[in-house]
């Protein structure tokens, strides 16, 4: 490569990077709680899943989230209760209505630097540019239109109330990206229990094999 071309091209580089870490992600506390993972299920279920899939979430994991089965059964309509959640919308007619094949959104939560800060910044960071055209500022080349309405939003009231739903929706993606932390969270619980009782027994068996030690020694 030319020389001459390199340096301007670092540079822009560069920039590119710069730019991207300057961005300041919104860090509202996404909550956790099962009726907000709950909520933002029926939100990616019924909004998002036009366009989006979760390939490493199956239809059967939501009814282990608690989830009744006619609402599930509603949302997988005649796809198996063991496939994945799968996009409405084919992938080449999204391609071709958007530009882009729209991402699958399982680790999305993680992948992203800043995790659930970024999911929620982004689906809170639309707005309308000065030709009037509605812009993202966290995102700033994505094809997703304002599915909230953030950007239309004219009040602090309408504005809350999509900042929920942001919030719920990155709630059960944070959930998706991981099912079993609950599971491996409730058995980190007993094994830190076991390890303690194992260490306390351990400690006794220690004391009482010293005690006969001590004994032997003064005979």
């Amino acid at each position: 490569m030319n020389k001459r071309f390199l340096l301007p091209l670092l540079l822009s580089l560069f920039s590119s990077f710069a730019l991207a870490n300057e961005i300041e992600l919104e860090h509202d506390p996404i909550p956790t709680d099962r009726a907000s993972v709950l909520r933002g299920a029926e939100q990616v279920a019924t909004v998002c899943s036009s366009c989006h899939g979760l390939k490493y979430v199956q239809y059967r994991s939501l009814l282990d989230l608690g989830i009744a089965k006619e609402t599930v059964d509603v949302w997988r309509g005649d796809k198996p209760l063991n496939s994945a959640m799968k996009p409405q919308m084919a992938p080449d007619d999204a391609a071709a209505a958007f530009g882009v094949t729209p991402p699958d959104l399982s680790l999305m939560a993680v992948a992203r630097e800043g995790g659930v800060h970024y999911l929620y910044s982004y689906l809170m960071g639309y707005g309308v540019g000065a030709n009037g055209e509605t812009t993202n500022r966290i995102f700033t080349v994505t094809k997703m239109p304002d599915v909230l309405g953030i950007s239309a939003a004219s009040d602090a009231k309408q504005r809350e109330e999509i900042s929920a739903k942001a919030k719920d929706i990155t709630a059960f993606l944070n959930w998706a990206a991981d099912p079993r932390a609950g599971d491996r969270r409730s058995l980190g619980i007993y094994v830190i229990i076991y390890l303690l009782i194992m260490t306390i027994l351990l400690f006794l068996w220690k004391k009482q094999i010293w005690r006969k030690i001590d004994a032997m020694e003064k005979l």
